[in-house]
């Protein structure tokens, strides 16, 4: 889709489509699909992960790889309703590079995110969630257009300009990554935490 000829759509089903001709970047020529969001149209949370990742990229769904059973794990353990709530990416096409048979992630550049949050800003005003929870610092700079430092904003609820509740906290992969059990353990723990203070966040409002 030609940047001039984008629109905002009245659907979900619409945007879907229109995200899978986007030429905003270059990022569609080595993806299989555009992956977009998934969940009800009026949920109550907003999930906002980084970009897909190979299993995502293949299938067209959004976190049903490695990351996305953590995410279910955690999700259950701080009593939020995956099919209840609207998970999402901020860059909706696969980044990466080539090591032999593998495609191995390749973090998204700012200026992919920035031409990626034309598509999170229509999938925000659709859904219209009372809370988003920004997994990762990819997201949480999707949805704030800034770096951000997932330490300084983990513990403290952030009020976007829509008056939405932004919750920063790690991406699920991140977990998968720390060799250590028990670190892992306690970081799971955490992690766990950071989503249950968003529900209660959600339920303030």
């Amino acid at each position: 889709m030609d940047q001039a000829d984008e629109k905002p759509v009245t659907s979900l089903r619409a945007l879907a489509r229109a995200e899978n001709e986007c030429r905003r970047c270059p990022l569609y020529r080595d993806a299989t699909q555009a992956v977009p969001g998934e969940g009800p149209s009026h949920a109550t949370f907003m999930l906002v992960g980084e970009q897909p990742g190979d299993k995502e990229d293949l299938s067209g769904k959004p976190f049903v790889g490695p990351a996305g059973r953590v995410l279910d794990s955690a999700l259950k353990d701080a009593g939020i309703d995956r099919e209840q709530t609207f998970i999402t990416n901020a860059v909706k096409h696969f980044k990466h590079e080539m090591r032999g048979k593998r495609r191995l992630h390749k973090r998204p550049s700012n200026d992919e995110i920035e031409r990626c949050k034309f598509w999170l800003d229509q999938e925000r005003a659709l859904v219209r969630p009372r809370t988003v929870i920004a997994l990762g610092v990819t997201a949480a700079r999707g949805l704030t257009g800034k770096t951000v430092t997932i330490s300084k904003m983990r513990k403290t609820p952030f009020e976007l300009a829509d008056g939405t509740t932004l919750v920063v906290t790690v991406h699920p992969s991140a977990l998968l990554r720390i060799e250590d059990e028990a670190d892992k353990r306690a970081a799971y723990k955490e992690f766990v935490a950071d989503l249950k203070a968003a529900a209660k966040a959600a339920k303030k409002d």
